[in-house]
């Protein structure tokens, strides 16, 4: 018998973000996933070894890879329409923990129990504070990038992504936005190379 699991996962590069946005570099899921996966990570790496509160980054690294797994099946429902309202929000929420249920049923039996808790499990709760930040921090990285490229129409998300995370009041994200951030406004050259 085979399993589609992760035939379903490598599909997760088909599925693009910012439908309704004109991109000057397009992003799909997987590279988001990624990039948030990676920033997760930091923060919690940021939390343990800065902050002094004892976690595993490395949970936060894998909840972040799975956070919009549910998008294989669903697609990316633009934000304006995804929160319009809390109605729309809950009955999206639906049809995400149905596609994570969906998901987990293309594994073998005795795999589903491991993954279970990164679709929508305890670790997706657990790490959700986090893992959403990495989120929107990527969010904020995209803006910039676009920006760079000489694409304006990102300068409004860019200004409301960079509001949401300081209204967040994460101590990891503000590290972040303090420490690491500003180097995304450098070009190549700015940023040197292993050699300087």
């Amino acid at each position: 018998m085979s399993y589609n699991f992760f035939a379903y996962l490598s599909r997760m590069r088909y599925i693009g973000r910012w439908s309704l946005m004109r991109n000057a570099l397009p992003e799909n899921i997987q590279e988001h996933s990624h990039q948030v996966a990676v920033i997760a990570h930091a923060l919690g790496i940021i939390r343990r070894d800065v902050l002094q509160v004892p976690c595993n980054p490395e949970e936060y690294a894998v909840a972040a890879l799975y956070h919009d797994c549910s998008e294989i099946l669903t697609g990316d429902l633009p934000t304006p329409i995804k929160y319009h309202s809390s109605r729309i929000k809950g009955a999206y929420d639906e049809v995400e923990n149905l596609a994570c249920e969906k998901l987990l049923a293309t594994l073998p039996a005795e795999l589903r129990g491991a993954f279970a808790p990164y679709l929508n499990g305890e670790t997706a709760s657990r790490c959700h504070d986090l893992v959403k930040a990495a989120d929107k921090l990527s969010a904020y990285i995209k803006c910039i990038e676009e920006r760079k490229a000489g694409n304006s129409d990102f300068l409004s998300a860019e200004r409301q992504t960079r509001a949401a995370l300081e209204d967040y009041h994460l101590p990891e994200v503000d590290y972040f936005l303090l420490y690491f951030i500003p180097a995304f406004e450098l070009t190549l050259d700015e940023l040197g190379t292993i050699e300087d």
